[in-house]
């Protein structure tokens, strides 16, 4: 079954009882991942966020060795998967020493084969996500994936995506490169993670929050917990519906079928 990335990312801005509720937030709502971003400001390179005051958040939010080690023991606590993004290898490094299951690479370093090869090596599970690649650069760097398990997510980067970009069908050719697909979703509310499944989706990663209030880009078009939760029912429910229960009538039909056939006919 399709598994759900609830993606926090640096929306707990460096408060980590506040991450801790949303980790337990979207375990409850019933992700199967939480997944949180690796970086440190000393290796950002100069742009646009030095001059509105990213710099300063994304300073905020940065996460320690001993933050990542504490927020993999709150998920196996509460049964979830952790998972972080790393931007570079010295981020894949710092999330070596929580964890060495899985490691996320963002679209931005979709093309960073030396973080891939890094990664293929250390971790066992790689999954990363296509935005900003053509498919000729995306298929490059599967081949830097050999010995993980590679999973690729469709994504258009654009935050947040209008539904008319979210371009769904383009899951089809990541299929012709990798076994394992699915889809890192920024299109605002749950309507096109549905229409994902639709394509066979292994994955699929929604940005999350409990309060779309807080600071930074991602908290206002993340979703909220009871978002979180009717996109997992969903995703039961039509499982269920989409089992074949073979071309006769049901055996839950039985009584309406030899009780109820020809009641309105019946002669006095």
């Amino acid at each position: 079954m399709t598994k759900v990335i609830a993606e926090i990312g640096w929306n707990h801005m460096g408060n980590i009882d506040l991450a801790e509720h949303m980790i337990q937030a979207a375990a409850y709502a019933g992700a199967d991942f939480v997944k949180f971003q690796t970086f440190s400001v000393n290796r950002l390179a100069p742009g646009p966020w030095d001059k509105d005051g990213r710099r300063d958040l994304y300073k905020k939010a940065e996460l320690n060795e001993e933050e990542h080690i504490h927020l993999k023991s709150i998920c196996d606590w509460l049964g979830v998967k952790f998972m972080s993004t790393a931007f570079c290898i010295e981020d894949a490094k710092t999330i070596l020493k929580a964890t060495d299951e899985y490691v996320k690479i963002p679209s931005q370093e979709s093309r960073n084969r030396k973080l891939l090869s890094f990664c293929n090596d250390y971790f066992d599970n790689i999954i990363m996500s296509t935005g900003t690649s053509n498919l000729k650069e995306i298929y490059n760097s599967t081949t830097c994936v050999r010995r993980a398990k590679l999973t690729l997510l469709h994504c258009v980067s654009t935050y947040p995506c209008p539904p008319e970009k979210a371009n769904l069908p383009r899951i089809l050719y990541l299929k012709e490169f990798c076994d394992r697909v699915g889809y890192s979703d920024h299109v605002e509310g749950v309507n096109a993670a549905k229409v994902s499944l639709e394509y066979g989706v292994d994955y699929i990663e929604k940005h999350f929050t409990t309060d779309k209030k807080l600071p930074g880009r991602d908290n206002k078009f993340a979703i909220l917990p009871e978002e979180l939760k009717s996109l997992v029912f969903y995703i039961k429910e039509r499982k269920l519906m989409r089992q074949s229960r073979g071309s006769d009538f049901q055996e839950c039909e039985k009584e309406s079928r030899e009780i109820y056939t020809g009641r309105w006919s019946h002669e006095t």
